[in-house]
């Protein structure tokens, strides 16, 4: 009797010990613990087909059809600059990348955790797309944060020391460097210009393949955008949301 309580306990002890290890291994593996939550709903935004005598920015055919703009708008509170930048972005990441599967809220989700749609400080969106306010995150400079020495000598955070997120989407200026998209068609791409910010954003999530219509694809799309739980949860909550807002 004495032989089976001692093998319980060994079972025991080695289950807790295995449990532990398989934690670690997919904490450092970089897989999120908020992975086995369902993804949102990925929504599309109605389009309409470009006029003939219009002059496309970009080559596009189609653009977002004003009266779904203005209703969704109302219903979300998202500043409708801001959401024609996040729907015409999903369209675009999803036309490029078929099996990717980007929702309009996804993107609108990371805008408002990022920046509130571009309002954080109170600044505003112009007509052309352009952040009115400086939006810079913190110094990355370990405290607190990540430490993320200067990469851009300042150019776009203003920071020669080092980096800081910048922009509506909040990219990190060395993240920028690869993953900067000119959404608007000007010829450069800023990060905070929201139609640019967002299209970056867009096919950044839309990177390696994943399909964020899965509940795996979709965390680590956004866990790649900013690796924490916390955020995956928050996007999650307002992705969701969104949705069923714009459906109503």
């Amino acid at each position: 009797m004495l032989r089976l309580k001692r093998m319980a306990v060994l079972c025991v002890v080695l289950v807790c010990v295995i449990t532990g290890f398989l934690f670690w291994a997919l904490r450092m593996g970089g897989q999120p613990a908020a992975l086995t939550l369902p993804a949102p709903p990925q929504s599309a935004a109605r389009l309409e087909v470009l006029a003939t005598t219009s002059t496309p920015a970009l080559n596009v055919t189609r653009v977002v059809d004003g009266q779904w703009l203005a209703g969704a708008a109302a219903e979300t509170g998202i500043p409708a600059r801001a959401l024609q930048a996040y729907a015409t972005a999903a369209a675009a990441a999803s036309s490029s990348n078929p099996g990717c599967g980007i929702g309009w809220n996804t993107v609108a989700a990371i805008g408002f955790v990022e920046s509130a749609h571009g309002t954080y400080g109170g600044g505003s969106l112009s007509a052309a797309g352009q952040a009115t306010g400086p939006i810079v995150g913190p110094s990355l400079d370990g405290d607190g944060f990540a430490a993320i020495a200067d990469t851009d000598a300042g150019a776009l955070d203003g920071d020669p020391h080092w980096d800081r997120a910048v922009g509506p989407m909040q990219f990190i200026p060395s993240t920028w460097q690869f993953a900067g998209r000119d959404g608007n068609g000007d010829g450069n791409a800023d990060p905070f210009n929201i139609d640019d910010a967002a299209m970056s954003a867009a096919a950044y999530l839309c990177g390696g393949g994943r399909d964020l219509v899965t509940d795996r694809g979709w965390a680590d799309a956004v866990y790649a955008y900013n690796q924490s739980d916390t955020y995956v949860n928050q996007v999650r909550e307002k992705a969701t949301a969104y949705a069923a807002q714009a459906a109503s």
